[in-house]
């Protein structure tokens, strides 16, 4: 046991903070820096287990709220734990549900010993505790359990931040004092919004309670993106450089990157395949629309530079008919493209790391890629902010 949950720092780039190490947890060594394709329910939509290690994907991420909801703790616990239960043998990380009882701004009452919370699936009445938090999170049986926090909506008051900067800080202590099994990495998570003086102050308390590693949570919520990037860099360089740095939420192939950049080792985020079953497909271009009239007749595939069975196999005139069409197969391939380029993008900033060209692998991308221009981006994620409640 003493070997597990280590963290191995194997390479740095010179020109920028982005480094490459190594996870080692029960089910198997992860190399980082790492993207976790987010299996909420314990499932990667429209993939199974076994397509997504194929795709080249060690770790996964699961929710223990929505586990916990559906299909219960105990009914995992019995089966035999989450890797059992959904056939996963790679490592998984499991999300205390914070950030999703915070998202439901409507069905739930906050207090220093918990959470009072109705399901957004029948209404029901349910308390999470950090002590339960972790409880969930040890029967489930992840390799990387994270703490209970209070996650603030982008737009809160100086006042009200530090409200819930103070009250993560108590959940993480209870939750590290409430772990139990010594196999599970369990990861504080810095809270702050947008002011670095909370980060810093979130940084050095949580820092010196000595986590197995640290994330940074609360930014991708609607701020500007120079501002998720600024805070960022404020966090990363608070944290410890022999623990890994796990920045949460974030999954558009820029920000990936310039994640990496800036020293973060893991990132999650359903972004991917979110989109994709949306007809939002990711290129070395930018994002293109498969909706769109001018890929009606189009023979060539989606990406003619990608090798993912989608595109060694269907034309973007098949894909854009199955969309207009609603085929459930859609979602599968357009799945398979977005996921297979993320896990490419990442294995090459790793061998990147490897060979001492990180900073132009990281320049010639970002120069070729085009993102999401800021004002559509931010309209986009207040849409679905308003839709998940954050900001009711």
């Amino acid at each position: 046991m003493s070997n597990l949950n280590t963290f191995h720092l194997l390479k740095t780039c010179p020109d920028t903070q982005a480094r490459a190490g190594e996870l080692l947890t029960a089910h198997g060594v992860v190399p980082t820096p790492v993207f976790l394709p987010v299996a909420s329910q314990g499932s990667v939509k429209t993939l199974t287990p076994e397509e997504v290690k194929g795709l080249g994907f060690a770790m996964v991420l699961a929710n223990s709220y929505h586990l916990y909801l559906r299909p219960g703790i105990a009914v995992i616990e019995k089966l035999g734990g989450l890797h059992k239960f959904m056939a996963w043998d790679g490592a998984i990380l499991t999300d205390s549900g914070g950030y999703q009882i915070f998202s439901l701004a409507r069905l739930r009452k906050v207090s220093d010993d918990g959470v009072v919370f109705r399901s957004h699936i029948d209404g029901s009445e349910h308390l999470i505790t950090p002590e339960l938090a972790i409880q969930y999170q040890e029967s489930i049986g992840a390799d990387i359990i994270m703490v209970l926090d209070e996650c603030p909506a982008v737009g809160e008051s100086l006042g009200k931040v530090q409200m819930a900067v103070s009250r993560t800080h108590q959940w993480a202590k209870r939750c590290q004092q409430a772990q139990r099994r010594p196999d599970q990495a369990l990861y504080a998570i810095v809270q702050g919004g947008v002011f670095p003086e909370l980060r810093r102050q979130s940084a050095e308390y949580l820092t010196a309670l000595d986590f197995t590693g640290y994330a940074i949570g609360g930014l991708s919520l609607g701020e500007p993106k120079k501002v998720t990037l600024s805070m960022i860099e404020d966090t990363v360089a608070l944290l410890p450089v022999n623990k890994p740095r796990y920045l949460m939420g974030v999954g558009s192939p820029e920000d990936i990157v310039e994640g990496v950049a800036r020293g973060i080792d893991i990132m999650d985020s359903a972004l991917p395949t979110r989109v994709a079953r949306n007809g939002a497909l990711f290129t070395r271009r930018g994002r293109l629309n498969i909706g769109n009239a001018i890929y009606r007749q189009r023979e060539e595939p989606i990406d003619p530079d990608c090798g993912c069975a989608t595109c060694r196999n269907f034309s973007a005139a098949y894909l854009h008919h199955l969309f207009n069409a609603r085929e459930l197969l859609a979602y599968r391939l357009a799945t398979i493209h977005n996921l297979t380029f993320i896990s490419s993008l990442v294995q090459e900033m790793r061998s990147a790391l490897q060979n001492g060209t990180f900073a132009a692998f990281r320049d010639e991308f970002l120069a070729r890629y085009h993102p999401t221009d800021e004002p559509v981006r931010l309209e986009q994620k207040e849409k679905w902010l308003k839709k998940r409640d954050l900001r009711v």
